[in-house]
């Protein structure tokens, strides 16, 4: 038997296996509904590709030799493989099952794409969700190579347009910023909703112009006709609280975000409050995999309950 070339036909193994059953050539023709000549030329074949042979006339009858009957046992195996290959097959087709790679921010992590995995783990167990946290223009970049296959982001400063047709767009949910200030900043108290020129003149904490709320904010504060006093810079929105209960700023968060406020922090809303915008995308043509496409069904679904 030739190791390096070995291969079995699985069509043949069944041939071998109604041999067995009906123990003549002609009876197992008439059960597969094919002539005598086949079924010899495919036990022939089959005894060839194996190098073993498989059976030996006995009077009228054939019956199967020892080496037959150890590959019969491995056939029982290899067709109930099959049937799993094929069960397996169907649930991938219904995107039921396969693995699919997100990758995006963190606060997305815990509002959205969380809850949408304990959705999926209960409607669909056989689905596998891998989540990467991964910040833009990262996270497009991995997206494009194959790295991911969902990406949740926001628009932000030199992304992908909505024309660019590398990507299939989702879009998922609108997200206000509010501004948090030190509980004992004058506008703690004031009436709701403030308007965003009033924090002219306070100092501000901020994640930087790279980010895509940083660039939010500035083009807002441009808008009501100021450039924010920007005394800190962190880019973990934990840390950013943290800074505004210490009295050392204030800043726009998203509501998302903004989760319970540590003591010495308030939330206030705005008058037109700035937003960033959350969607998904994938590249172009995936959205139509099953399997990408119940996970993308599934976050719009979350993000609808989301206010």
């Amino acid at each position: 038997m030739d190791s390096d070339g070995f291969t079995v036909d699985v069509r043949r193994l069944r041939v071998l296996e109604q041999v067995r059953a009906h123990g003549t050539i002609v009876a197992t023709a008439t059960a597969l509904h094919l002539t005598p000549s086949a079924v010899s030329q495919q036990l022939s074949a089959l005894a060839r590709e194996l190098g073993v042979p498989l059976v030996v006339k006995q009077g009228r009858t054939i019956r199967l030799t020892s080496q037959a009957e150890v590959l019969l046992e491995h056939a029982a195996a290899i067709g109930a493989q099959l049937e799993r290959i094929r069960a397996d097959l169907a649930e991938h087709a219904a995107g039921r099952s396969g693995t699919v790679r997100i990758g995006t921010f963190a606060t997305a992590i815990g509002q959205l794409v969380g809850p949408a995995l304990r959705e999926l783990r209960q409607a669909t167990p056989g689905l596998r969700v891998l989540v990467r946290e991964s910040e833009p223009p990262t996270s497009m970049e991995r997206l494009y190579a194959g790295d991911l296959d969902i990406v949740i982001t926001t628009e932000y400063l030199g992304g992908p347009t909505r024309t660019d047709r590398r990507y299939h767009r989702v879009d998922l949910l609108v997200d206000p910023l509010d501004v948090v200030l030190p509980e004992d900043s004058p506008l703690a108290g004031a009436p709701e909703p403030l308007k965003l020129a009033d924090l002219a003149d306070e100092p501000w904490i901020s994640g930087g112009s790279g980010t895509a709320c940083g660039q939010i904010t500035l083009s807002a504060c441009a808008a009501a006709g100021f450039t924010p006093d920007v005394r800190h810079f962190t880019h973990q929105w934990s840390a950013t609280l943290g800074l505004v209960a210490a009295g050392e700023g204030v800043e726009l968060v998203p509501r998302m975000a903004i989760g319970r406020l540590p003591d010495g922090a308030v939330r206030r809303r705005l008058e037109s409050p700035p937003a960033r915008r959350i969607y998904a995308a994938t590249r172009a043509g995936a959205q139509a995999v099953p399997h990408i496409r119940t996970v993308l069904d599934t976050l719009v679904e979350i993000a609808a309950t989301i206010s």
